[in-house]
């Protein structure tokens, strides 16, 4: 799973920034300064970016120390340029309130912007010294705004004329949503709830960044070293050598390091043949945050979920996910556990299936009764799938080279969108590690943006997949093109070796770069409005619809190619990848959604001043709900970045699988078009009403744009290789329903 991460645009963004994801410790200062901190003459993070394409963040100048000052000079700056609004005394309108907060606070943004991109990728001791005083500053910053009454007076009065002011789509969609922001942030509450609800925020900005400091010191400190060649018995070469430059590079010289990092992992528990290292990675890798000592997350856990719940009482809401769902696609919690709980029953009694087949084959080779553990899932299901399919994922990894794929991407997106990408040589643009490079984006020769790209795991970089946008795209004050990236941990081999990847790796990888064409494609006024600044659960909708274009054989011919031959894969082995769609959806779909019912259920249990055990309620719900003994969660919830490392996704995980349902109807849309996956009309209407439309247009009205109506589960259904229900009343709302409107309330 991937978790896009747009940086600040500034108003829009007050309460569900990925920037205020990181976090604090307890006992920092919490006060937003009213002017600007001394900060040093030569800071780079100071002026608006300098050279091509209307600037580019300074990375090559930026050091530690360079962040905090400029954050504080960013807030000083935006509270002075929001008080001028507020202070205006000219009657509210949409230009002189909601098109100046548009404008506000653009220093700000710029340093947001690289402290979260250095927060993410290069977080070492300072950078994290730095994250620990900055982010209550930030907390008290978005709550001082959204609670100066005089501003939300003039967005409310903007917002109750829109619709007779002659304001556009957009501009009322603008409207809409600094009202909802406001509103939902606590602009209506007395002054006492003011005051409680800033203090929650500043304290859980300190939890927040214990929770993912802690996270990271787990996946960076700890692994499992291989001294010996019998210690590798059953890895793939490719694996092998991963893990020899993996431990090289951590000064391992001439042994194999298996680190504690999903792209690391996986292929380990599928290959090993040693039972008793699986078990050992396994257990690493599932008691991340969960190991206790200094960094164990589950007493933060505890004191996230009592003050959600504090805070969503406060501003009248009767759970967390009550709030957090509002303005979503679902609009309720009920809406998305009636979709989950529609799926989860088939897809365990598809793992049920699966599990007996493992079982079957395993006692057969063993000749006596096997169990299968959670550290053979992985093992058993290749050799499931070898002995079904004829078909051994090893056998794919040849043909998967990181930089074909990568070229197959940018084919992709000319065919579908009319993009070229240009490869920039080394130093054109300043970039904040020599992993990451940097390409143009043009459509028929016009300039769109620029695409940074950081593929490799290494120490201080978050684990997973993501994007980020440097700067999104606008033009309501003049043409500003955005700059986004996308960010991966895959193994990298040897210097002059070809990176090869897994399919899985492969699927993840077009997913991400999903979400960067849908910065990419942005076409609006407003950068509130702009790109990914959408829905929780709609903003996975364009990044798994793009996954399906990797299984296409047009890609598959041209870049699946043998990194030693040249060879495109062979017809008989994409046949068999293509039988084997849905084979192993039982394992997928409950490692998944076994975290998203677990992360709802969490938010709608917890209770202010109530003390959650974490590890018991996930052992409790997940026995409940039948949860197979064989799966654990995807993130269990002491590592569950997603959920606890910010507000992002809590009570939202359940985002991807509401999104997929739109994914796999979408996707039926070209099947069924007159040139299936390369269809014009198809193609521009997805352009259209969804990737260039960022958040101009209420989620369900632009899915209904491009395909005429609702999406049903059906698809969902058929994708997954589950069975459809027969009676249609047996299925959830539909995911294309409309979405509440949380300013309305």
């Amino acid at each position: 799973m991937a978790a896009v991460t747009p940086i600040i645009t500034l108003l829009a963004s007050l309460i569900m920034s990925t920037v205020a994801a990181s976090s604090a410790t307890a006992g920092q200062s919490a006060g937003a300064p009213t002017a600007a901190a001394p900060a040093p003459a030569a800071n780079p993070l100071l002026p608006p970016w300098a050279g091509p394409w209307g600037g580019v963040p300074p990375f090559d100048r930026v050091r530690p120390q360079h962040l905090g000052p400029a954050i504080d000079a960013g807030i000083a700056q935006a509270l002075a340029e929001l008080d001028r609004i507020a202070a205006n005394p000219a009657p509210p309108t949409f230009d002189n309130t909601l098109a100046a907060m548009e404008r506000s606070g653009r220093l700000l943004d710029r340093a947001a912007t690289v402290y979260g991109v250095l927060g993410s990728t290069v977080n070492d001791d300072a950078v994290q010294q730095v994250e620990r005083e900055v982010e209550p500053k930030l907390a008290a910053y978005r709550d001082r705004v959204t609670q100066d009454e005089r501003l939300f007076a003039r967005i409310a009065a903007v917002y109750e004329a829109r619709e007779r002011s002659g304001l556009t789509r957009e501009q009322q969609r603008l409207a809409w949503l600094h009202y909802t922001n406001f509103v939902r942030a606590g602009a209506r509450l007395d002054a006492p709830a003011k005051r409680r609800l800033a203090e929650i925020n500043q304290r859980l900005a300190a939890l927040y960044t214990r929770f993912g400091q802690n996270l990271l010191a787990d996946e960076s400190n700890q692994y499992l070293l291989l001294g010996s060649r019998a210690e590798l018995a059953g890895l793939p070469e490719t694996v092998i050598a991963g893990a020899a430059a993996e431990a090289a590079s951590r000064g391992f010289e001439g042994q194999w390091l298996i680190a504690n990092t999903r792209s690391s992992v996986e292929p380990f528990l599928a290959y090993s043949t040693r039972r008793d290292l699986r078990e050992k990675v396994w257990r690493t890798f599932v008691n991340r945050g969960d190991n206790g000592g200094a960094t164990d997350n589950n007493a933060i856990v505890t004191e996230v979920l009592a003050l959600r719940a504090e805070r969503a009482r406060l501003l009248g809401y009767p759970t967390h996910a009550h709030w957090r769902l509002e303005d979503s696609m679902a609009g309720t919690p009920g809406r998305a556990m009636a979709l989950m709980e529609a799926v989860w029953k088939p897809a365990v009694a598809r793992v049920r299936e699966e599990v007996a087949d493992m079982q079957a084959l395993a006692t057969r080779e063993a000749g006596k009764p096997v169990t299968i553990e959670p550290w053979d899932y992985r093992f058993y299901q290749e050799k499931v799938r070898k002995a079904r399919y004829d078909l051994d994922t090893n056998e794919l990894k040849p043909y998967l080279q990181l930089d074909r794929l990568r070229e197959g991407m940018f084919w992709v997106a000319g065919e579908l969108f009319g993009m070229q990408f240009t490869a920039l040589p080394p130093g054109r643009v300043p970039v904040y590690h020599p992993d990451v490079a940097v390409w143009e984006v043009t459509r028929g020769g016009r300039h769109l943006g620029l695409w940074y790209f950081d593929p490799y795991a290494r120490p201080g970089k978050r684990s997973g997949a993501w994007m980020n946008a440097y700067r999104n795209q606008e033009r309501f004050a003049g043409e500003v093109t955005t700059i986004v990236s996308n960010n991966a941990n895959f193994v990298k081999g040897r210097p002059g070796e070809p990176v090869l990847i897994s399919w899985d790796d492969a699927v993840t990888l077009f997913h991400e770069f999903g979400h960067a064409l849908h910065g990419l494609s942005s076409d609006v006024h407003y950068p509130s409005l702009s790109g990914t600044n959408v829905a929780r659960d709609y903003v996975e909708f364009p990044s798994q619809l793009l996954e399906h274009w990797l299984l296409v054989p047009e890609v598959l011919d041209r870049f699946a190619v043998h990194y030693q031959t040249g060879k495109p894969m062979p017809a008989a082995l994409v046949a068999k990848i293509e039988k084997a769609r849905t084979f192993n959806q039982g394992f997928a779909t409950v490692e998944y959604l076994a975290g998203a019912l677990i992360d709802m259920q969490l938010h709608l249990a917890a209770e202010p001043g109530r003390a959650i055990d974490p590890d018991a309620f996930e052992r409790e719900t997940l026995a409940q709900l039948g949860m197979p003994r064989e799966i654990v969660m995807r993130h269990r919830t002491p590592q569950f970045a997603h959920v606890f490392s910010g507000d992002g996704y809590s009570a939202g995980y359940y985002s991807y699988l509401w999104a997929d349902t739109l994914t796999a109807d979408a996707w039926e849309a070209f099947r069924e078009a007159p040139k299936g996956p390369w269809d014009p009309a198809v193609a521009a209407r997805l352009t259209r009403f969804v990737f260039a439309a960022g958040n101009t247009v209420d989620p369900a009205l632009a899915y209904r744009e491009f395909r005429g109506r609702d999406a049903g589960i059906d698809a969902l259904m058929r994708k997954r290789g589950f069975p459809v229900a027969a009676d249609p009343g047996a299925a959830p709302p539909s995911p294309g329903g409309p979405a509440t409107a949380a300013g309305a309330r």
